[in-house]
């Protein structure tokens, strides 16, 4: 709603009109004052709705730091080799040998 220079004139002469000249000062700081209160409130109320949506952005963000998970086993890092792995190799290996002498 925005009022034009000649509309804020006729409704201060309106008011005029209807209050007289006493009571139009204490009216207009009634207005006033309940303008800037009402600002006042709304402005907090923004503030406590923005700290809120900041404190549920930041839980939403926060990292978990998880264990290192186990080497799978039988890979390079583990440093062994599961039981039926190493005793297939060692056969095969003997197995290898003895062709190579016989050959």
């Amino acid at each position: 709603m925005n009022l034009g220079f000649s509309e804020m004139i006729f409704l201060f002469f309106l008011a005029l009109l209807i209050f007289g000249p006493k009571k139009l000062p204490e009216i207009g700081r009634q207005v006033g004052r309940a303008l800037n209160e009402f600002k006042r409130a709304s402005d907090e109320f923004k503030s406590q709705i923005q700290s809120e949506i900041n404190k549920i952005d930041v839980e939403e963000h926060v990292q978990t730091i998880l264990p290192p998970s186990p080497e799978p086993v039988g890979s390079v890092a583990s440093g062994s080799l599961p039981a039926e792995i190493s005793s297939t190799s060692t056969e095969t290996s003997t197995e290898l040998q003895s062709q190579a002498h016989d050959a």
